[in-house]
């Protein structure tokens, strides 16, 4: 039987996260708030606001697929929710440019009614970048917000403050509505050297606590962690040092978002003297998105990778995507030798400037253990100050608790043992009214309290075949079972009364090795012979019948023989008899 998938915690993922939606009503004065994605694991954030019959959408992201939902490559929200109100959509505001939290526009643009979407300007820039290669015909609205400075969105009234986050351009969302003040978090932390992009606006964050905030919608992925985030000075210092201890090749991988790291990376380089490439699409298309927001006016020369074989080997710094162990990164193509044109001896070191991403943990061990194998040292974070999160600690979630004083906390961002903690943390920070949310809650926002009044489905989508479905629909769950359990194809060709014309066709895949099924496949045609016979004794056979007498005759075969349980496709054709008088 095939496993279920998992969460990154390990506890049963469902496909339908809710799995009895409870039917709601509001008024068109209520403040709402609906969080169709990111309370359920790290990823897919798509956040709704409501206010006068008007609704606002934050971020709008993709998931990752754990290990075992073979057959998928990326998560995506249910919109189905505000699909049938796109007129009423006023607009989509992105909080920065990860793939966790803008990563869907490209599959989801149809449900979002051509809304305009607004962001700081790398985070706008980057999408342009996406949109252009995903969507080149389309048209979107696109729209560079300030920070510090208020907006009209319909109703809605949102400023964009500065705050620190591993992606430049970063903000925290102010929200306000109906007189009331909200403040969404997004993914931050409190760095007072990120090296690129400005720091948090402390002063901008006493300001809005000052005027008094309903509710803080905030960021939980580190809320189980006491220890201070660090600084990407930190990080810089830590690579620096532990590049030089390097004599051959050294290849570093970190996420390609994290423009500062890259940019600590490129001087790490030239302080150690050695040339740096960049190896990975992503990463090109970010230094694209920075250098057009004057983010890196002052790099030295980037080698290309095609010069690869020209650069002595202690005098080459490789910079490559790949930190989460991807299928097709170039990290995982190094580590199993089928990049085009990079490759790692033994005595050449990766350094993995980065964390796992729960979920992540066997596809990095992977990449980690063929570099290995190849003699390649292998350096992370837990042998070297290399890496530093861009996600706020329990240090700083107390100091933004004391800064915003608000009335109401709903976590956000994070499985639900994060969620938890969050609330928990609330709690000790005397927040009056905490509340840890579910996916598809709709939430009903007053001064000091918080109702659930109904629910919506918030199904797990994917993109498949050019078009979003549910990731547990039947194309989906055949792949997974073809993978498990194998297929069987046969075709019966048979008279108007259903006898057999001649031997079953039958070819199998995944079952027993092609060159050794010879038995199988005799075995398979006896038993479909014997069924028909046996079946023809009192009555005309059907092609329906006949159908399912074949895939339950064989399904007993393999399951005897091989214990699978494979899928089965059965072709059926008539054929008349022939006149063979004179």
């Amino acid at each position: 039987m095939m496993p279920r998938p998992k969460n990154s915690r390990g506890n049963a993922r469902k496909t339908t996260r809710q799995n009895a939606p409870r039917t709601a009503s509001w008024k068109p004065d209520d403040l709402l708030f609906v969080p169709l994605g990111g309370t359920a694991d790290i990823g897919m954030n798509v956040n709704l606001y409501h206010y006068q019959d008007q609704w606002l959408m934050v971020d709008c992201g993709i998931g990752f697929p754990a290990n075992d939902m073979h057959g998928i490559d990326v998560l995506l929200p249910d919109l189905n929710f505000i699909k049938d109100k796109q007129d009423k959509l006023q607009g989509l505001v992105l909080t920065h440019g990860h793939e966790d939290h803008f990563g869907a526009i490209p599959y989801l643009w149809r449900s979002l009614g051509g809304c305009p979407i607004y962001g700081s300007p790398f985070t706008i820039a980057l999408l342009g970048i996406k949109l252009k290669e995903a969507m080149p015909d389309e048209k979107v609205d696109l729209r560079v917000l300030d920070y510090n400075t208020a907006h009209d969105i319909g109703v809605f009234n949102i400023e964009l403050l500065p705050i620190t986050h591993s992606i430049p351009d970063s903000g925290g969302l102010v929200v306000r509505a109906g007189g009331q003040t909200i403040y969404h978090s997004g993914d931050w932390k409190f760095d007072p050297a990120p090296q690129l992009a400005p720091t948090t606006d402390m002063d901008a964050l006493k300001r809005v606590g000052k005027d008094g905030v309903l509710a803080l919608i905030g960021d939980s992925t580190n809320a189980l962690t006491d220890a201070l985030s660090g600084s990407e000075e930190d990080a810089r210092l830590g690579l620096i040092e532990a590049i030089k201890k390097e004599n051959n090749r050294v290849a570093v991988t970190c996420f390609a978002s994290n423009v500062a790291r890259l940019n600590s990376l490129v001087h790490a380089a030239v302080a150690c003297g050695r040339t740096p490439m960049l190896v990975g699409r992503a990463l090109l298309r970010m230094r694209m998105a920075a250098e057009a927001c004057g983010y890196i006016d002052d790099w030295p020369d980037i080698a290309d990778a095609d010069d690869f074989d020209m650069i002595p080997r202690n005098n080459i710094l490789l910079i490559c995507t790949g930190s989460q162990g991807e299928a097709r990164s170039a990290m995982t193509r190094i580590a199993n030798r089928t990049h085009p044109q990079v490759a790692l001896d033994a005595g050449d070191s990766v350094l993995f400037s980065s964390r796992e991403i729960p979920g992540n943990e066997e596809a990095i061990a992977r990449v980690q253990s063929q570099l290995l194998m190849a003699g390649v040292k292998v350096i992370t974070a837990d042998d070297a100050p290399i890496h530093v999160s861009g996600h706020p600690s329990k240090h700083d979630m107390i100091a933004m608790y004391d800064m915003l004083r608000p009335k109401v906390s709903i976590p956000v961002h994070g499985t639900p043992r994060h969620l938890m903690a969050h609330s928990d943390l609330a709690k000790q920070c005397q927040v009056p009214k905490v509340h840890t949310p579910e996916d598809g809650q709709i939430i009903r926002l007053h001064p000091g309290e918080v109702e659930v009044i109904g629910t919506t489905d918030t199904r797990l989508k994917t993109f498949d075949g050019g078009a979003v479905v549910d990731a547990d629909s039947e194309g989906v769950k055949n792949r997974r079972r073809m993978l498990w359990n194998g297929a069987i194809a046969i075709s019966i060709v048979v008279s108007e009364e259903g006898g057999l014309c001649g031997e079953p066709s039958i070819s199998q895949s995944g079952i027993v090795p092609d060159d050794d099924d010879g038995d199988f496949l005799a075995d398979a045609t006896l038993a479909i012979e014997d069924g028909l016979a046996h079946m023809r004794r009192s009555q005309i056979l059907e092609d329906r019948e006949i159908t399912r007498m074949t895939k339950q005759a064989l399904a007993r075969l393999v399951k005897k023989q091989f214990s699978k349980r494979p899928t089965m496709f059965v072709h059926v054709t008539r054929v008349a008899a022939l006149d063979v008088n004179p």
